[in-house]
């Protein structure tokens, strides 16, 4: 097996990975690839010059400068393994009017050169040591599928759940690796359109379909719980875990717009 690089150190108690806000400097990373997940969103891999090994959920600052020096910056979780040494890759949501995502999706393109900060953040990060249940509303999956990738990777025994949320199965990203491993436990849920022979109803994350992943992490203590999505689906789901008895000491929760 090839060398892997060492998972950067947890800080107890409140496993928040020590971030490297204030040593991590902005640097010029180069396109590698663009490609579509789906009709709305890319995916954009990096190359970085100076490589600091991430833990699957941390995030990185992308910095757009004009000529005139006007600048717009976002954040963007890596959706990559932290394994993939030399590299990053986010997974990009075009959205209405944003320059960032505006800009990824339409101007840029293998050999460009991107400005980039990071790995940041420690709250929403997960080593791998742990059960874990991962509930995804949208874009929200980006960072959790590197914590999906970063098991698979690393041969990682420790039980996963996955609940994945995404208005149609066009809208579903990473479709094609969202079967399941040993291992792992994933539910794909469409709120508006389904395929045919769906077997969950279509709509709102529902009660009685987290419950079995909610049940696991309520009987064994382990578990962490990682919640991504937009604000309105973030609350949902987090009353949901907490009403099926899952302690909000192990929620962590990640929301957008």
């Amino acid at each position: 097996m090839a060398h892997l690089p060492p998972i950067p150190a947890f800080a107890a108690p409140g496993r928040a990975a020590p971030s490297l806000r204030g040593s991590v400097d902005w640097q010029h990373a180069t396109v590698v690839e663009v490609r579509r997940e789906t009709p709305n969103a890319v995916t954009v891999r990096l190359a970085l010059p100076v490589w600091n090994a991430h833990v699957a959920g941390q995030h990185y600052m992308l910095r757009l400068t004009a000529a005139d020096g006007y600048t717009a910056q976002r954040h963007y979780s890596v959706a990559s393994a932290p394994d993939d040494e030399g590299h990053i890759e986010f997974t990009v949501d075009r959205m209405p009017g944003g320059e960032v995502s505006g800009f990824v999706h339409d101007v840029a393109r293998p050999g460009d050169a991107l400005e980039v900060r990071g790995p940041l953040g420690g709250f929403f990060a997960w080593p791998g040591d742990r059960p874990v249940l991962l509930v995804a509303g949208g874009s929200g999956l980006v960072p959790l599928m590197a914590m999906v990738r970063h098991r698979r990777r690393r041969a990682l025994t420790v039980p996963l759940r996955l609940v994945a949320c995404a208005r149609t199965p066009q809208d579903l990203l990473y479709a094609a690796e969202l079967a399941p491993r040993p291992g792992e436990e994933h539910t794909v849920l469409y709120s508006r359109a389904a395929p045919p022979g769906y077997p969950h109803p279509v709509g709102r994350l529902a009660p009685d379909t987290l419950a079995p992943h909610a049940a696991a992490a309520v009987a064994d203590e382990r578990y962490e719980v990682f919640v991504c999505g937009s604000t309105g689906f973030a609350e949902h789901a987090g009353r949901l875990l907490t009403a099926a008895g899952v302690p909000t000491t192990r929620i962590r929760v990640e929301r957008f717009g």
